[in-house]
C-alpha cells in the first residue's frame, strides 16, 4: 500500500506541473490559431501518458537510482578496494572510483534517446557526412572525460570554477579553428547528452561519493558533475570534427599526388 501511496502522490504532484502547460497550449489553440483540435481524445490520452510516465520516472529515481549511487559510491571507497584509511587516502587511491565513473558514463550517453535522435538527424541533414556512430562515440567519450574530471574534482576538493573556466576557453580556442558545420551541432551536444538516462546516473554518483570522500559536503561538491557532462562533450565533438577534417585533407593530398603520378607515368 505504501508503493501504491507513492505513485499516487507522485502522479499527482506531476500532473500540477503538466496541466498548467496543457491548458496553456489549448488555450492557445481555442483563442489564437481557431477551430477545432484535431483528434482531441488522442492528445488528451497523449499527455496522461506523460504524466503517468513523469511520474514513475521521478518515482524510479528516488527508489532506484539515487539509492544505487551511494551504495555504488560506498561499495567504491569500502576496505575492499580501499585497503586503506579514506582519511589518509590521495588522489589516485580512489583509482576504481575513476574507472568506474568513465564506464558508466560512457555507456549511459551510448544509450541516450536524445543523442540518438539528434546524431540521427544530423547524419540525415549533412547527407551521411556526419556519421551517426561518429558523433555518439564522440559525445559518449566526452561525457566519460568529463565525469572522470569531475569525480577527481570531488576525491581533490578542487575549485569547481576553474575547471570549467579552462575548459571553457579550451572550447573557444577549438571554435575558431573547427569546420563550421559541426561547431553547432558541437554545442548542441553537451545538452543533449544530459537527459533522461544520464543525469540521474551522474547525480547519484556525484551525491554517492561526495558522501563517502572524507571532509567532503554533498551540497558544496556533490553538485557540478553535470556541468562538466555539459562542457566536456563540447570539446570531444569539435575535436573529432578537426581530426576529420586533417585526414580528409589527408586523403585528398595522397589522391591528387597518386593521380599526378600516373599521369606522368602515362606521358
Amino acid at each position: 500500500m505504501g508503493l501504491i501511496e507513492s505513485i499516487g502522490a507522485v502522479i499527482l504532484q506531476t500532473a500540477g506541473a503538466v496541466l498548467p502547460v496543457a491548458f496553456f497550449l489549448f488555450a492557445f489553440h481555442a483563442l489564437v490559431l481557431g477551430g477545432r483540435i484535431p483528434n482531441l481524445l488522442r492528445k488528451l490520452a497523449g499527455f496522461g501518458f506523460v504524466v503517468a510516465g513523469l511520474g514513475l520516472f521521478l518515482l524510479g529515481l528516488e527508489l532506484g537510482l539515487f539509492p544505487l549511487g551511494r551504495l555504488m559510491a560506498e561499495q567504491l571507497t569500502s576496505d575492499t578496494l580501499l585497503p586503506i584509511d579514506p582519511a589518509m587516502a590521495r588522489w589516485h587511491d580512489y583509482h576504481w572510483v575513476y574507472a568506474f565513473a568513465f564506464a558508466v558514463a560512457f555507456g549511459a550517453t551510448i544509450a541516450e534517446p536524445a543523442l540518438l535522435a539528434v546524431a540521427i538527424k544530423a547524419n540525415e541533414v549533412s547527407g551521411g557526412a556526419i556519421h551517426v556512430w561518429g558523433l555518439r562515440v564522440a559525445v559518449a567519450i566526452g561525457v566519460a572525460v568529463g565525469v572522470t574530471i569531475g569525480c577527481l574534482r570531488i576525491v581533490t576538493g578542487m575549485p569547481i570554477q576553474w575547471i570549467i573556466s579552462a575548459g571553457y576557453v579550451v572550447v573557444v580556442v577549438q571554435t575558431v579553428f573547427a569546420p563550421r558545420l559541426i561547431v553547432p551541432l558541437a554545442y548542441d551536444s553537451g545538452g543533449v547528452s544530459t537527459s533522461t538516462v544520464t543525469v540521474p546516473l551522474i547525480a547519484a554518483l556525484g551525491l554517492g561519493l561526495s558522501e563517502a570522500v572524507p571532509g567532503r559536503n554533498p551540497l558544496l561538491d556533490g553538485f557540478g558533475l553535470i556541468a562538466f557532462a555539459v562542457l566536456f562533450p563540447i570539446i570531444s565533438v569539435l575535436g573529432y570534427a578537426q581530426l576529420t577534417a586533417i585526414y580528409s585533407a589527408r586523403a585528398a593530398r595522397s589522391a591528387e599526388k597518386r593521380a599526378s603520378t600516373d599521369d606522368a607515368s602515362e606521358d
